[in-house]
């Protein structure tokens, strides 16, 4: 999976004079940037020798085909007219192997990541300070949306398991007063392992209080990325002072992504298709947040930007760890929950399939998930917790989720006549 480092995606060529501009407008990360439209770049004065690499480079980078940008963009042909050479053309001329020649011209590969047409990027300089100007669709946030959606795929390639909607709460997931919408508990289906020998990890059922998050002590170890920012340009990392976790979401909703381990190939995957989506999180109103359970520096390295540009954060205590598990630290051990459980074996070789550089490095037992916390006083909106090594929140839940959380506080932006996108998903 490519980089989401700007200066990697925009690479030496003809767009490295336009970064200085992008960045002041707000064009600041790579998801953002390979969202800009032809309106933008209008804004911006780009030639048609710089629109014709952008569409080159995001093209490479939904591909994870980066290696060959400077190549291509050197040869100073359009994206059309380098997608009808052929095989052999850029295997000898561009150096491309075979698989990534099949990978390249494979126009129908649907791996880009489209905005919802109910929602509208604004460029992150002018939405930091307030909610961007969006319209979304009314039968999205209607009453029934989340107590009667059809049951959804799991959208993680790290998994083959199906999940139920948010609302079917009552058998894997745990629901406190559906109308009030107070907050939910998801996880994967329990499923026996070792022919039933062995009994599937337990979930708690309640969502974790937020009595107990605020109080959890955490110390920053990456800001949100910017070209330019470099946590180790003063050589060793030095972590600030503790600050209470509710100084995350202290003014805005925040997904909180608990990683078990930043090497885990799973882990990266899962991070790198969430991140993906930043421009989408953004529209909707809600910031990323990572937090580690331990800190290796060269581990962080190699997972910022790389994998992920949000900020990160340490649970040096695992606080919130415990809390993800009801107050005891969810872990398990390689023999029952990888060797002897089917599920997260088939995470992996999903995961393992994307070519991602992974490596066994750390604490590898304790399992993560995932939390959508209101802002404020709000409490936790949406729980998912990791039942297998490797199990990923279905993004449709969490864009259902964030989308009634800004419902709730944005009511007046749900428009009559939109298409209801989210549903249709």
């Amino acid at each position: 999976m490519a980089s989401f480092s700007l200066e990697e995606f925009v690479g030496n060529g003809v767009l490295k004079q336009l970064l200085p501009s992008l960045v002041e407008e707000g064009w600041d990360d790579v998801p953002t940037l390979k969202m800009m439209s032809a309106e933008d770049m209008d804004a911006h004065n780009l030639s048609q020798q710089q629109r014709d690499v952008l569409e080159i480079r995001t093209y490479l980078h939904d591909r994870s085909l980066m290696e060959y940008a400077d190549k291509l963009e050197a040869s100073g042909k359009g994206l059309p007219e380098l997608l009808n050479l052929s095989p052999a053309t850029l295997s000898t001329q561009y150096g491309m192997r075979r698989g990534h020649v099949a990978r390249f011209i494979d126009r129908a590969m649907a791996c880009g990541i489209v905005m919802p047409p109910s929602l509208t990027p604004v460029p992150t300089s002018r939405r930091r300070s307030s909610r961007s100007s969006f319209t979304l669709s009314k039968g999205y946030y209607d009453g029934d949306s989340l107590k009667s959606s059809p049951a959804r795929s799991f959208s993680g390639a790290g998994s083959a398991k199906s999940f139920n909607s948010v609302s079917d709460v009552g058998r894997e997931k745990s629901m406190v007063s559906v109308g009030s919408f107070k907050g939910i508990v998801a996880a994967a289906p329990p499923e026996p392992r070792f022919c039933g020998f062995i009994g599937p990890s337990p979930v708690a059922q309640d969502v974790a209080p937020l009595s107990v998050l605020d109080k959890i002590s955490l110390q920053k170890i990456t800001p949100e990325y910017r070209p330019g920012a470099d946590p180790w340009s003063q050589g060793e990392l030095k972590l600030p002072p503790p600050m209470k976790a509710s100084d995350i979401w202290a003014l805005k909703p925040s997904i909180i992504f608990c990683i078990r381990r930043p090497g885990c190939v799973m882990c990266r995957a899962e991070a790198h298709q969430l991140y993906s989506r930043k421009p989408i999180f953004d529209a909707l109103g809600v910031q990323l947040v990572a937090i580690v359970n331990e800190l290796i520096e060269a581990e962080v390295k190699s997972f910022w930007p790389r994998f992920w540009g949000g900020m990160i954060l340490v649970d040096k205590n695992r606080d919130f760890f415990r809390a993800l598990g009801g107050g005891t630290l969810p872990k398990e051990s390689f023999l029952t929950g990888f060797l002897l459980n089917p599920v997260a074996r088939s995470n992996y070789q999903r995961a393992k399939a994307t070519g991602i550089e992974f490596n066994y490095n750390g604490e590898g037992s304790i399992k993560g998930g995932l939390l959508i916390l209101r802002p404020g006083k709000g409490g936790v909106a949406y729980q998912f917790v990791e039942r297998n090594f490797g199990d990923w929140a279905p993004l449709e839940e969490l864009l259902e989720v964030c989308g009634r959380l800004l419902q709730e506080s944005r009511p007046e932006t749900i428009k009559e006549e939109s298409v209801d996108y989210f549903r249709a998903k």
